[in-house]
């Protein structure tokens, strides 16, 4: 791995040239940044941590419809890392220390398991991308108990960037897709980018060697003046992806616009339950209705990290009033955050 480390790298310096490539997923920030991969790049190829976070993307306005479950009563079950998310004024780890029922699960099997056991009625929180879309709706047409709903919290990765490239904002060169959403919805969803927008891609695996042969494939299609979407995970992502997760995912759920954390409402980019199941759908099935929304703690700058227009230190309160033990902003909660990961393995001056 050394030598094919090196290798990689001797060919990176070869054909080097000012780019600024995104990437948009946690897993990938992780693998950066905990080996060091930045520090042994050309200064002129700079990788950006764009909205890779799933945890970190859901907006105050939906931490609020939870809390709002809460207070009627319902139980909620979710994943350890949007417990502590905050929504207008409080997280649900606030609610839970106040007395609300709040139960930490590792996926909706578990929630759905937990509300055959108990007589409360039990929301799960869907948070995450298309990777994690397929599994809830798979338990939604697996017919739960009566007692059980979701409130869904599925984003949709392609509009997103089709947000950050028309805005500007982020003047990315290049892009790095995020190999599990690959493996459900294919590469099709991201030609448009390189066919439109003549923005050199690579569907890239979670390991040290994926990210850097991703920039190497990327250096190349600049060189040879080209604009495509490269398959370097193709070891687990199909061309067409996973079309018998697609056809779940298109059962269950519609596709609606909606704002993300740090961004505004964005076309098309969220999964919501189909009125077909609106008996499961938590929105509907407690009339929830969320009117005046806070966005974003007091000097939190999570919104433009997510866009890759800002880095964790350029924040005032990172690694000082913001930190894993005690998290400001959703960028530090979960340890997929790029502020998160930034504080556990960056070294700033």
């Amino acid at each position: 791995m050394k030598n094919l480390s090196k290798e990689l790298i001797n060919r990176i310096d070869q054909i080097s040239t000012p780019i600024k490539i995104m990437h948009v997923c946690g897993s990938h920030e992780h693998t950066i940044m905990e080996n060091g991969l930045r520090t042994l790049l050309p200064d002129e190829v700079e990788v950006i941590a764009g909205p890779g976070c799933p945890v970190c993307c859901v907006p105050s306005r939906e931490i609020d419809e939870a809390l709002e479950l809460t207070d009627k009563g319902v139980t909620i079950a979710t994943f350890g890392d949007m417990l502590r998310v905050p929504g207008s004024n409080r997280s649900l780890a606030d609610a839970k220390s106040e007395g609300a029922d709040v139960k930490v699960v590792y996926g909706i099997a578990n929630a759905v398991e937990l509300a055959r056991k108990v007589n409360n009625e039990v929301a799960f929180i869907a948070a995450g991308f298309e990777t994690t879309a397929p599994t809830t709706a798979s338990e939604i047409l697996s017919t739960p108990p009566e007692n059980f709903s979701v409130l869904s919290s599925h984003r949709r990765i392609p509009p997103a960037l089709e947000f950050l490239i028309e805005s500007g904002q982020t003047n990315l060169n290049a892009l790095i897709e995020p190999g599990h959403v690959g493996t459900i919805i294919g590469l099709k969803p991201f030609e448009v980018f390189s066919n439109r927008y003549k923005i050199p891609q690579v569907m890239a695996g979670f390991n040290p060697l994926d990210i850097l042969m991703g920039v190497y494939m990327i250096l190349r299609q600049v060189k040879n003046d080209e604009a495509k979407i490269d398959n370097e995970y193709s070891r687990a992502v199909k061309d067409e992806g996973n079309q018998i997760a697609q056809l779940a995912i298109e059962e269950v759920f519609k596709v609606e616009s909606m704002e993300w954390r740090g961004f505004p409402k964005i076309p098309k980019s969220i999964l919501e339950i189909k009125d077909e199941f609106a008996q499961f759908n938590a929105r509907e099935k407690f009339d929830i209705e969320v009117k005046e929304v806070k966005e974003a703690p007091t000097g939190c700058i999570c919104g433009p990290i997510l866009r890759g227009v800002a880095k964790p230190e350029d924040c005032g309160l990172f690694r000082k009033e913001c930190n894993p033990a005690h998290p400001i902003g959703a960028c530090m909660v979960s340890k997929e955050g790029t502020c998160n990961i930034a504080h556990r393995y960056a070294i700033f001056n």
